[in-house]
């Protein structure tokens, strides 16, 4: 019976149940060859003993020879089989751990530190794959030697086999003990574990932040001080483990000693020849090693189940954004997935998808753990037209788009597209044909081609191949990145660094517009994403977007006037209300808090024009 924390891996033990079963007969050839060695050495004994010949010894040593080869050619295949499973199954854990971990809702990722996710996904995984193999290995070995033996050390004594095991119930109850404790200290010593790594994953991603503010010697005293505890739990569990082993010993010494004293007096008194005690002793011997592999097992199994239950925290979870039950595939009309690439001159080549790109909120209400966030939202946005966001910071202007491709989830039937509630499209289908460039740019530590083909270059199929480099090159430019680019020294195939380090904030900003528009998608949402380029930038960038998505929807939150005055329809959010709708020149007359920050803005110009040189 598999202990609750190991059933996780029942189906990955049934996928290999054929390997598992050669393994099995390996382990039993391997012991069976082992424990016709004392028998061979019993019958040289009594038959030398009556005379020692040239063919006597001949024989003998070439049967010695020979359980020796066999043996080591079944434990050669033992450990090829088992361990090559543990491998196998190794590989398959993280392969689902990995996709389970990318199905994971963003609130997973907020609640969660990246370092401790890391730490489960390499350390813990290790433990298990340990588990699995060696761990396995050993018992097998351990169960099926002791037991074949057990029946040979009868046949010659059983007086001499029960104080040979006599103190297998003190050993079990010492197991038993330390086994329990060596659990518990693992899960402490791996939680460290991945403190550690959590604080170092954020020092190296806050490198800039941390040299900013001089805080090096402080980020150093803090990691000492981490390890240092991390070291104090390991030195607890090594000295556990230095117990267990010698008390294992010991109690087998004792054994041996008896074993030695009263089978000796046998011999002496003509009760046992000499042959039966040399193979006793020589089970005994032999018994040696498994019986202190038992210790290190024991060790690895509890590290292995201890890692397992942290797994398996990850693989329980499930995602609080998911495919409802109805709805179909979003198609093209041509019958094809996701969005034709970005052509100069705005119109798509592909006919488009069924998808028109109408947006509306329907008395919606959302808040975050209990806190109101978004009141009575009622918002329409249609079809190829163009939505401003405005409002003070916290009113709710990201939270409100995050819900159109389903970042987080409104209740039913409060956020719809084309009159079809958001939670009736399959997510892919539904991400596929929305272009989101978020608050928080993210590059990848690869090329800039790579990253601005990142959106579509995984979706096309193996006939269409990766994005041209002229359609790249065609989302570089409407983002006004291209002349950027060109004059980098690699052009487009300049690695960027870890989250684009090497490029200034608005060239990152661009590169992730230019990903966005690669998809050339039926919505296009930019939540402050023309923060920091300045605003002869932003009228190229927005003059561009005005002629590529024509015909399709395009929201984007600013804090600038410049940024929304030529918007088709101005939204200002007020502590999570719509408090002003309407054009540039509309909400202008109004006097609300549009007008006040227009007229701000304005005098922050004014006053930067007179500004001295």
């Amino acid at each position: 019976m598999l202990p609750k924390s190991l059933r996780p891996l029942v189906p990955y033990l049934k996928r290999h149940r054929s390997g598992l079963f050669w393994g099995g007969l390996c382990v039993l050839f391997n012991n069976g060859v082992w424990i016709l060695f004392p028998q061979v050495l019993r019958r040289a004994v009594n038959d030398l003993h009556s005379g020692v010949t040239r063919q006597k010894l001949l024989t003998y040593s070439l049967l010695v020879i020979a359980i020796a080869l066999i043996k080591g050619i079944f434990q050669f295949l033992t450990r090829w089989v088992v361990i090559g499973i543990s491998r196998d199954i190794e590989f398959d854990l993280r392969n689902d751990l990995f996709k389970h971990l990318e199905r994971l809702s963003y609130s997973y990722y907020q609640r969660n530190r990246t370092g401790d996710i890391m730490a489960r996904a390499t350390n813990d995984l290790n433990a298990v794959r340990m588990l699995l193999g060696p761990a396995i290995m050993y018992s097998a070995n351990t169960i099926v030697f002791t037991a074949g033996a057990l029946g040979f050390m009868l046949a010659i004594s059983p007086k001499l086999t029960l104080y040979a095991f006599l103190p297998l119930p003190i050993a079990s109850i010492v197991i038993q003990y330390f086994g329990r404790r060596i659990h518990e200290r693992f899960e402490r010593i791996q939680a460290m574990f991945s403190d550690i790594s959590a604080r170092a994953q954020e020092n190296f991603s806050g490198a800039r932040v941390i040299r900013a503010y001089v805080q090096e010697q402080s980020e150093i005293a803090a990691f000492e001080g981490a390890n240092q505890e991390y070291i104090r739990r390991s030195l607890g569990l090594v000295r556990l483990m230095g117990m267990l082993w010698p008390t294992l010993e010991l109690m087998l010494g004792g054994a041996v000693v008896i074993v030695l004293w009263l089978g000796g007096r046998q011999v002496l008194q003509g009760k046992m020849n000499v042959g039966d005690f040399v193979a006793f002793n020589t089970y005994m011997v032999q018994l040696t090693w498994p019986v202190i592999a038992l210790g290190w097992v024991i060790n690895i199994f509890q590290r292995g189940t201890a890692s397992m239950a942290r797994i398996d925290e990850i693989l329980s979870e499930q995602p609080e954004i998911a495919d409802a039950n109805v709805g179909a595939d979003i198609t093209t009309n041509s019958g094809e997935t996701g969005a034709p690439p970005v052509q100069p001159g705005g119109d798509a080549r592909r006919s488009t998808s069924e998808i028109l790109g109408e947006v509306e909120f329907r008395n919606l209400n959302f808040a975050y753990n209990g806190v109101s966030v978004l009141k009575d939202i009622n918002l329409r946005i249609p079809a190829g037209s163009s939505l401003a966001i405005v409002g003070p910071t916290g009113s709710g202007k990201t939270t409100l788009v995050n819900l159109i491709p389903r970042i987080y989830d409104a209740e039913p039937g409060a956020v719809l597209i084309d009159g079809r509630p958001v939670r009736q499209f399959p997510l892919d289908a539904l991400r596929r044909h929305i272009g989101f460039v978020p608050q928080e740019t993210f590059l990848f530590s690869d090329t800039i081609r790579e990253n601005i083909a990142y959106g579509i270059s995984h979706e096309v199929s193996q006939e269409d191949g990766e994005p041209s480099l002229d359609d790249i090159k065609a989302a570089a430019a409407a983002a006004n990145i291209a002349h950027d680019i060109e004059n980098f020294p690699e052009g487009y195939n300049t690695t960027v660094g870890e989250r684009g380090i090497t490029l200034s904030g608005g060239q990152k900003q661009r590169t992730a517009i230019a990903r966005a528009l690669l998809r050339s998608p039926r919505i296009l949402i930019l939540d402050d994403a023309l923060s920091s380029v300045d605003t002869h930038t932003e009228d190229k960038i927005l003059n561009h977007l005005r002629e590529i998505m024509r015909g399709r929807t395009t929201i984007f939150i600013s804090h600038r006037v410049s940024t929304v005055r030529n918007a088709d329809a101005i939204a200002v959010l007020h502590q999570g209300r719509i408090v002003e709708q309407g054009t540039h020149d509309e909400l202008i007359t109004r006097s609300g808090y549009y007008t006040n920050l227009y007229n701000k803005q304005l005098l922050e110009e004014e006053l930067a024009e007179v500004q001295p040189v």
